[in-house]
């Protein structure tokens, strides 16, 4: 891309050629997830799979596996293969991918040409040989991947990159989940656990609705879940609520589990020095032997284990159209909490954000029936839908640090507006009760700590500071006068350590003399010469009142590191003495909060 070009059209290049990619990118990856799973789960398990989207009629057919026992060698042989991959060619492809692309942003903001395909092949081999585990994450990494490249292959500044990395994050969520507004504000969001990226949010509406048109003409435009005749009023609004308050709970819990379970894996193939392609492989066979445990205690616990397996959706549909009982709707966002963090806990790849949704989804399905039992005048049947997607959108939203783009998300996926009112309310209790706790340890507080925008804060600090506040003040600066030897000058410096003095003529400040200076005026078999003839008489100076930000522009322009601090009405006159050193302790004083020293 050409330098000649303006900073709006070269963000606006950004977001078309980043949509482009995030939309068939996508859509190669949502058509992976569909062969795979129609393969191992319909074809070698035999089960007719629920799946979101359908009708009442085309989900009502869904029915378990015949051999359940057969969910164990399939999801171990797909943990395996996964782990191979990620720990061979690509240890940061592991995890949930958010992190991973997180991490990127707030860094150098770069992501190696492999991991787009390999982050694509073991979520895929993750996810559908049983895995729980969402495709944001993987899509995340991936569109924020082929960003990268892109960036690369076009030449960009760092802040582009970071632009197109983080438009990356978000056109993709937005494009595989149909959502394009929700997911574009996410890619502003999710980068933080209190800020914004602004600059990011306006290519991300372009690039998602770009990648939103793609992979929509080959998918269809419907939305993700079937949603319909469904009831909520204005009297259950303290109900919505309180669900708020249990999802905050719930999502402080899925945190708690799925880092402490990825703590054990880590502590105890450590210990006993195994292989780490053998993690995931770990996890894989637990939930198997759990899954054909609880399928052989009663039916409800066969719904129970499929439904903490996967992404989880298909259960989310069952659940909004209210054909789960409530004894399965109490217990699996338990089992959906343990299942998540034992496959992706292990180094299994794939994403938190479908797993949140199910937990969040089921809790607020068990919480919705209850209250119809209690209460069924005041919470209908039919409102119980609502319970659900108000407790998808509650949950994930606190624990991501994302209220705002994911209750966006996930009203466009259930293509019902309506929903916003009873969403807000839960989603803010759920947000405040999870404070900065987040399912995303990438995350950084604000733009302050992030390392894309540390520059920019430097910059204010100093231009806050000025140099008689960081200075040494004249009576404490160790001063020369012109006569003085470049050998006594030596010593000087031998003995102190300082390599740079004022020199004064009376009190008139005459020139500077650094090591530099000094040891020209000390060659070997010749007099040592006075300052006087080794110093600059042009002295390079600063008033007090200027700020450090000018200080050090001055420092580096003539490439210096002491400057003397003269009166501004009168430059012969030194009221202090200023080095790199004094602006860098000014500087962590600022930025920490220490009181000055001076």
């Amino acid at each position: 891309m050409h330098d000649n070009v303006c900073p709006f059209h070269r963000v606006a290049i950004i977001a078309i050629i980043v949509g482009i990619i995030s939309g068939f990118g996508a859509l190669l990856f949502f058509k992976g997830l569909k062969l795979g799973t129609r393969f191992f789960m319909g074809n070698l398990l035999g089960y007719a799979y629920p799946d979101e989207g359908q009708t009442l009629a085309e989900i009502a057919t869904w029915a378990p596996p015949d051999s359940i026992w057969l969910i164990l060698p399939i999801i171990c042989l797909g943990a395996l293969a996964s782990g191979m991959l990620v720990y061979r060619f690509a240890p940061e492809a592991e995890g949930h991918g958010t992190d991973a692309a997180v991490r990127a942003f707030h860094t150098e903001g770069k992501v190696r040409w492999r991991i787009p395909l390999l982050k694509a092949v073991t979520s895929i081999l993750t996810m559908t040989t049983g895995g729980s585990a969402g495709r944001e994450g993987p899509t995340a990494q991936i569109s924020a991947g082929l960003g990268s490249i892109a960036a690369d292959l076009l030449g960009l500044s760092a802040r582009e990159r970071r632009i197109a990395l983080a438009t990356g994050i978000g056109a993709g969520i937005g494009t595989i989940f149909k959502a394009p507004l929700g997911g574009a504000i996410l890619g502003a969001e999710i980068l933080y656990r209190r800020d914004f990226e602004t600059e990011a949010l306006v290519p991300s509406f372009l690039a998602s609705i770009i990648g939103y048109a793609i992979f929509s003409a080959f998918e269809g435009f419907d939305p993700i879940f079937d949603l319909s005749g469904i009831t909520w009023t204005v009297q259950q609004i303290p109900l919505f609520l309180f669900l708020g308050v249990v999802c905050g709970g719930m999502g402080l819990l899925y945190v708690k589990t799925f880092y402490t379970t990825q703590k054990v894996f880590k502590s105890v193939f450590s210990r006993f020095s195994l292989p780490n392609h053998v993690k995931p492989f770990a996890g894989a066979f637990i939930i198997g032997v759990g899954v054909i445990l609880l399928a052989q205690i009663s039916y409800e616990g066969m719904l129970i284990g499929l439904g903490s397996i996967g992404t989880g959706y298909g259960f989310l549909q069952l659940e909004m159209y209210n054909m789960l009982p409530l004894t399965v709707l109490l217990v699996l966002p338990f089992a959906k909490i343990l299942t998540t963090s034992l496959t992706i806990g292990s180094g299994g790849s794939g994403g938190v954000f479908a797993p949140g949704l199910a937990i969040g989804g089921s809790t607020g399905g068990a919480i919705g029936l209850l209250l119809h039992l209690l209460l069924p005048d005041l919470v209908p049947l039919s409102s119980v839908p609502v319970f659900v997607v108000v407790g998808m959108i509650a949950l994930f939203g606190g624990i991501a640090n994302a209220p705002i783009a994911v209750l966006i998300m996930v009203v466009e996926m259930t293509a019902n507006f309506s929903l916003f009112i009873p969403a807000m309310g839960a989603v803010a209790v759920a947000d405040v009760l999870t404070g900065t706790n987040t399912i995303f340890h990438e995350q950084v507080m604000t733009k302050a700590q992030s390392g894309a925008h540390r520059g920019e804060y430097q910059v204010e600090v100093l231009e806050g500071i000025r140099a008689d506040d960081a200075m040494v003040p004249a009576d404490r600066v160790l001063t020369l006068m012109p006569d003085e030897s470049c050998a006594h000058v030596l010593s000087i410096i031998n003995r102190y350590g300082h390599t740079g003095f004022p020199v004064l003529e009376g009190d008139h400040l005459t020139g500077m003399v650094t090591i530099g200076d000094v040891r020209d005026g000390t060659e070997s078999g010749k007099p040592a010469l006075p300052v006087r003839n080794v110093m600059t008489r042009d002295v390079v100076s600063i008033d007090p009142d200027a700020t450090l930000e000018k200080a050090l522009i001055l420092m580096m322009d003539n490439d210096i590191h002491h400057l003397p601090v003269v009166q501004t009405s009168d430059p012969g006159t030194l009221v202090g003495f200023l080095t790199s050193t004094d602006i860098l302790r000014a500087y962590t004083r600022a930025t920490v909060g220490e009181p000055d020293q001076h």
